[in-house]
């Protein structure tokens, strides 16, 4: 749940970008081309991101002009000036970057030697874009819990220095696309804010930080920006034999695995909604959207995810300054509010939220200011309402779910919106099992995938036969449900002897009826069977939509990453191709019987939603057994 503030209160916001703007034409004197396809990746790259000047840390010759920790002190400075307040009145200095000069000590020690400053407690986030975030929430938390009265929140990006050509000579100056792209996407920037738990409310305003929200999916999902790491991330720059042998093997060129962009938007967008639904946030109260994007190339993709959400927030309403001032990482948020407070002219009640997605590990971040009027009384510290206080269950995604609630009936809209808020849970418990973990990880073998394929085997075998149990059970008037799923339970009676016969292609040799289902597998496909056997037990459609949706949404996610990591013929994934590309349409009958039910008996939503709950716990078990034997 997101981190409310009662007492915290930006004074001033500050930033300093180095040496002059930079143009697009000007680019190559500071980072040239590396090779003969460098000047067309560069023309792709820009026409893309909208980036028109930004700012770098380096001369035209390569030669650093300033430190990573000047700049961030000088961003500092600024921030102090326009607060008229010193040092001295400051106790926290809270930073977050991808990191300093050195690798230690900490950048916030750095900074605050830098500086000059006298003694303080001090905090270094190390991370991407959402570092600066963590920054700010560590600051504000000291001074709502009363330990800080004035505290700076800081955060700081300087990668020039890993983009100027020579970097890439031990290369022989090559380089692959994930290295190549950032070169033209990244610069250099520093931004600050002084917290305060007493504003000086000068122009009759003060603005206020109500929450904080962010979420990492690193659990989830593999590496998408990294620093260190070889190019298929499976050896640290430290464990090569030198630092040269590093940078001649690429360890030290900061990589972005662009096709994991999707991901991000998704989870981000799904912690959106989960805001609106728990009340934190309301789309229509947006007066101001500052939304922190590496690339124009994904505010159509914003606008139709918040669409599909049914959140818009008019495009009206958006601020960036990303052409002006580039994609400066962690800073940029700092960057982007200071000059948005710069250049507009707020009004007391006013609400700007701001955006800051970050690729490293994908994860999410938001944060909402209230502008006020300064000479109403200062707010107590107060407990959330338990109106607004979210739960597990409240989280909704449109976007991930099997389906989409804002294009189904719109009798079924409900339904499915908490059906998503299920499966959203679900999906990213199991993408922390063990199993899919070291699928992401890249350590799976062909021995995992024989004992996941001889476990499955047994389960997908009683499909069918649990579909007909349940159509024997329906009386009165569902006969036209039942013949939907005796057509469901035919085309796939013999799906089982396809995984079968894959089991065998990855060379698995326990004749079929050996074969056994895991404790988690035996767990579900009791439960499935004794519903089935219950009259009428509508609630089985909850059931049928984790397991559809499984092979709908997770097994396309997962196919590539095994066809990787095991020397397999394509026999060896015949029925995970089959599922990924048939369950769709056997959702799409899904569908179709949810309207039969809903229409016949309303209630029966009651059962379908705790049916799909505990089905989602016990296919999860399945998965958590997968290499226990």
């Amino acid at each position: 749940m997101p981190t409310r503030f009662n007492r915290v209160y930006i004074e001033a916001a500050g930033y300093h970008l180095p040496g002059p703007a930079i143009s697009n034409e000007a680019m190559d004197a500071y980072i040239a081309p590396l090779n003969r396809i460098s000047g067309r990746i560069k023309a792709r790259i820009l026409a893309e991101n909208g980036i028109a000047t930004r700012h770098y840390g380096i001369d035209a010759e390569g030669n650093t002009v300033i430190s990573h920790a000047q700049l961030a002190a000088a961003a500092v400075n600024d921030c102090l000036a326009r607060a008229q307040a010193g040092l001295g009145d400051v106790s926290l200095l809270s930073v977050g970057s991808s990191g300093g000069d050195a690798l230690m000590p900490g950048f916030a020690n750095m900074i605050q030697g830098e500086l000059g400053a006298p003694p303080m407690s001090t905090l270094s986030s190390q991370g991407v874009c959402a570092a600066g975030v963590s920054a700010i929430q560590h600051a504000a938390q000291g001074i709502e819990l009363g330990a800080h009265r004035q505290a700076l929140a800081l955060a700081a990006e300087m990668p020039s220095r890993m983009f100027k050509r020579s970097r890439f000579g031990p290369r022989g100056y090559d380089s692959d696309f994930d290295a190549h792209f950032l070169r033209w996407m990244l610069s250099d920037g520093a931004g600050a804010l002084l917290l305060t738990d007493s504003p000086s409310g000068r122009g009759g305003l003060r603005l206020k930080l109500n929450w904080i929200h962010q979420q990492s999916f690193a659990g989830d999902y593999p590496v998408c920006m990294q620093l260190g790491l070889s190019q298929d991330r499976s050896t640290s720059f430290l464990d090569y034999p030198s630092a040269s042998e590093a940078e001649a093997a690429g360890a030290l060129s900061l990589r972005q695995d662009i096709r994991l962009l999707p991901h991000l938007f998704d989870v981000s967008i799904h912690e959106y909604v989960k805001l609106v639904e728990a009340g934190w946030v309301k789309a229509g109260e947006v007066d101001h959207f500052l939304c922190h994007y590496s690339s124009e190339k994904f505010i159509p993709v914003v606008e139709e995810l918040l669409d599909k959400a049914g959140l818009s927030i008019a495009r009206e309403r958006w601020y960036s300054n990303l052409r002006t001032r580039g994609n400066t990482g962690a800073a940029s948020i700092f960057i982007m509010l200071a000059e948005f407070l710069d250049t507009h002219s707020l009004k007391a009640g006013e609400k700007i939220l701001c955006f800051i997605p970050e690729s490293g590990r994908i994860s999410a971040a938001y944060m909402l200011l209230e502008v006020e009027d300064a000479s109403a009384p200062l707010a107590q510290a107060a407990a959330t309402p338990a109106a607004t206080r979210p739960t597990s269950r409240q989280a909704t995604d449109t976007i991930a779910a099997p389906h989409d609630p804002a294009s189904a009936p719109s009798q079924l809209q409900p339904l499915l919106t908490q059906l998503a808020g299920i499966w959203h849970d679900y999906r990213s418990a199991v993408w922390r099992s063990p199993v899919i973990h070291k699928l992401v990880a890249g350590q799976f073998s062909v021995a995992d995938y024989q004992r996941w394929t001889a476990q499955w085997v047994p389960q997908v075998r009683e499909g069918s036969k649990w579909m007909r149990e349940a159509v024997a059970s329906l009386t009165g008037p569902f006969a036209e449900l039942g013949a939907l799923i005796e057509t469901h339970a035919g085309d796939e009676q013999n799906d089982f002897m396809i995984l079968y016969q894959d089991y065998q292609a990855a060379g698995g040799t326990q004749p079929l009826d050996a074969l056994r289902r895991n404790p988690g597998g035996e767990a579900l496909n009791s439960y499935l069977h004794a519903l089935a056997a219950s009259e009428n037990p509508l609630g089985l459609l909850g059931a049928i939509y984790v397991i559809e949706g499984t092979g709908q949404r997770i097994v396309p996610a997962l196919l590539p990453l095994l066809r990787q990591q095991v020397d397999l013929p394509p026999s060896a994934f015949r029925f995970l191709d089959y599922h990924g590309a048939n369950d769709e349409h056997h959702l799409a009958r899904w569908l179709a019987a949810m309207e039969i039910v809903l229409r016949i008996e309303p209630k029966a939503a009651e059962a379908i939603l705790a049916t799909a709950r505990r089905t989602t716990q016990l296919y999860l078990m399945q998965f958590e057994h997968i290499l226990d034997a």
